[in-house]
């Protein structure tokens, strides 16, 4: 694979200053290159994360496009998952309000149809540190079916299932489609989550911020 430039950028998003402990977590996870082996480019882990955060983007694995900018969501998804939420992009990318932490860290390349899927060793690795991490999490949008198997252990068959079914407004877990163009059909077939459920993620959300 001929040299990019995409991996020689430096990451955009700075280890936050607040606790040693949070500051240490935030570095190591920066760092890691467990899945190097795995990926097309250099590891450049993309999320976004602080202990105040009240709402959780619990996404899939970055794309090409966020590796390049070096921060989440960084495409026409991220577009459609910002008029999603009714939030702009100034809150979006705010940390101490929102956190934003996918399966994978890293863009994991393409595949036959879309991206591969996130590499299957960062989320035992990385991840329930992450989320001890952040005590003060309301609401969790959980988008796709890997975040879905993670988050709702795997109790829906679907990702129709488990966004029509798996929504619990008590604990603030709400399942979402990924936000991709490439969903377009899917969100044809049902639109019942646009004109109904997306309210409801909204009002959650706005309670939350």
């Amino acid at each position: 694979m001929t040299e990019c430039i995409m991996t020689r950028i430096q990451p955009l998003t700075e280890p936050i200053v607040t606790s040693d402990t949070f500051q240490k977590l935030h570095r190591e996870v920066l760092a890691c290159t467990l899945c190097r082996e795995q990926l097309p480019y250099e590891p450049r882990p993309i999320l976004q994360i602080h202990p105040d955060a009240c709402i959780l983007v619990a996404g899939q694995a970055p794309g090409v496009r966020a590796h390049e900018a070096g921060k989440p969501f960084a495409d026409a998804s991220g577009k459609r998952l910002r008029d999603w939420m009714g939030v702009d992009e100034a809150t979006f990318y705010d940390s101490r309000r929102i956190a934003i932490v996918p399966m994978g860290f890293c863009y994991p390349g393409k595949g036959k149809s879309g991206d591969r899927p996130p590499c299957t060793d960062c989320a035992p690795t990385w991840r329930q540190r992450i989320l001890d991490a952040m005590p003060n999490i309301e609401v969790t949008l959980v988008i796709g079916q890997y975040a879905m198997d993670w988050h709702l252990a795997g109790r829906f068959g679907s990702l129709t299932e488990a966004v029509r079914d798996g929504m619990d407004s008590a604990r603030g877990i709400y399942p979402m489609p990924h936000p991709s163009p490439r969903n377009i059909a899917w969100f044809k077939r049902n639109p019942w989550f646009e004109q109904e459920r997306l309210s409801v993620i909204r009002k959650a959300i706005a309670r939350a911020l």
